[in-house]
This record gives structure tokens, C-alpha cells and sequence, in this order.
């Protein structure tokens, strides 16, 4: 059983002093709940597409797993919303490093935030990638080109890795969380190599946004947004860099500049 990523509803619209009845079209949201080794992991409010990339990529994030061969059976019933994850290791949801926790599609406090497991699974970049302002500048416009849900609904994230001259994958979720563990999850199934790719994003860049890149392991993170400055904090020292306001032909850097350079 398949869900719609969004769907056609008729609402009452004020424009111009006036009302009129039209036809909007709506994102949808839809939970997912993972177990773990037969033990209830997590809820995810998330746009119901690409679930197992998604999930492989929240696991890895989390540290639960670092391989796609760290996993023996996915199983996904999409009808009633779980997957089920089997894995090699027995012993792997201990409390000392996880806790249960409903994680929601919105912004703000829907996470817990620094667990031991950020200190273990965030990676100091190796980068060696360097970008031309209007590769910047490119990369994010060719993005949100590429948005058809947001295009139609204005309720998603959209998120894509990139090399320096054009977008890899892109994914989108009403989650930004969510977007950025597609993106993850489609690098472990495919054995795609990150060190060399870019992260493109439509939300701002928060501390868990700037962590979440460094568990992927990308070195360039460029937003439509603005960063907050906690996530410059980490970027500094997580040897990232963070490039915000990307809107027309300006941005913003915000760490470690030497990876955008003027040709």
C-alpha cells in the first residue's frame, strides 16, 4: 500500500479583499515507527517516501549502525507504519545511549539533543573540496528548480548531495531531519563516497542540522537559511564549512572559508 505524498483538498482563500473557493494541493504526513531488534526504537513523523533510506540513514546517524551489512532484514509494512530492522548485533539499544524518544516533523525541541552517541558517530572533515562562489550559487538554485512537491505544496525541506558541478540525489520530507537521513541512508545503500560531495539545504542550519552533516561526513554545507551560532561553533571545530543566505547572487560564509574561492 502506497500513500500519496500530497493530495488535493478545497479551502476558502482571501486574496485581494475577497474570499473564493479553489483547490490547494497538501502535503502529507504520515508516522513510522522502527523497531529494533524486535524493540520499539523510534516514531518518525515523516513524507512517506524512501523509507528504508531513511531509515537506514537515521540508524546510522544515531550510531546504531555504521554499514548497510550491519543490518541481517529490513521489513517494511507501509499499511499499518513500522519497520522492522533485524541486525547482526544483539545488544545494540541500550539505554545508556539511547532513549525512546517521538520524533516530530517540526522545528525546534522534537529532538533530544546531544546524546553520548553525537560525540561517537559526528566526523571531523577531511574535505579537500573547494567551490567557486557561483558554484554556490548554482548548486542551491538547481535545488529548489528541482522541488516539484515544494513547488506544488511549500511544505517540505528539500535536501541534495552534490559534487561541484551538479546535484547527485536529492530528497525531500516535511522533516528536515528526515530529508538529511535520505540522503544518508541512500549514500550507505549505494556505497556512495561522501568525502568528496556537498550538502545542499533548504532549512537553517541549526546545531543538529551541522551535526547531522558531520555524521554524513560532508565538508561544505551550503543553506538557503541562516545558521545559528551554536552550528558555527561546531562547524569551526568539526572543520566545516557553513555557507548560509544563499538567495540570488549573494550568501554568506560562516567557517572556515578557505573551501569558497573567488574563480
Amino acid at each position: 500500500m502506497e500513500h500519496p505524498i500530497s493530495s488535493s483538498r478545497q479551502i476558502l482563500k482571501y486574496t485581494n479583499e475577497n474570499f473564493q473557493s479553489t483547490t490547494d494541493e497538501i502535503v502529507s504526513e504520515f508516522p513510522l515507527t522502527i523497531y529494533v531488534n524486535d524493540e520499539e526504537f523510534a516514531t518518525m513523523v515523516c513524507t512517506p517516501a524512501h523509507f528504508e533510506e531513511m531509515v537506514y540513514g537515521f540508524l546510522a546517524s544515531e550510531g546504531v549502525i555504521r554499514f548497510k551489512e550491519d543490518v541481517k532484514q529490513f521489513t517494511l509494512d507501509e499499511s499499518k507504519g513500522f519497520a522492522y530492522v533485524d541486525l547482526h548485533a544483539e545488544h545494540v539499544t541500550s539505554q545508556k545511549q539511547y532513549s525512546k524518544r517521538f520524533i516530530g516533523s517540526c522545528c525546534g525541541k522534537s529532538r533530544q539533543f546531544y546524546f553520548h552517541n553525537d560525540a561517537t558517530t559526528a566526523k571531523t572533515s577531511r574535505s579537500n573540496v573547494k567551490l567557486s562562489a557561483a558554484q554556490c550559487i548554482y548548486l542551491m538554485k538547481s535545488m529548489q528548480e528541482q522541488s516539484n512537491v515544494f513547488q506544488k505544496t511549500g511544505g517540505v525541506h528539500n535536501a541534495a548531495l552534490c559534487d561541484a558541478s551538479k546535484l547527485i540525489i536529492t530528497r525531500t520530507d516535511i522533516g528536515r531531519h528526515n530529508a538529511l537521513d535520505k540522503l544518508y541512508g541512500h549514500a550507505l545503500l549505494n556505497r556512495m563516497s561522501i568525502r568528496d560531495k556537498v550538502l545542499v539545504f533548504s532549512g537553517r542550519i541549526s546545531s543538529e542540522v551541522l551535526l547531522k552533516a558531520a555524521k554524513i561526513g560532508v565538508g561544505i554545507v551550503l543553506s538557503k537559511s541562516a545558521p545559528t551560532d551554536l552550528a558555527i561553533e561546531l562547524a569551526e571545530d568539526l572543520n566545516i564549512t557553513a555557507v548560509g543566505f544563499i538567495r540570488g547572487q549573494s550568501f554568506n560564509v560562516y567557517s572556515h572559508p578557505e573551501r569558497i574561492i573567488q574563480a
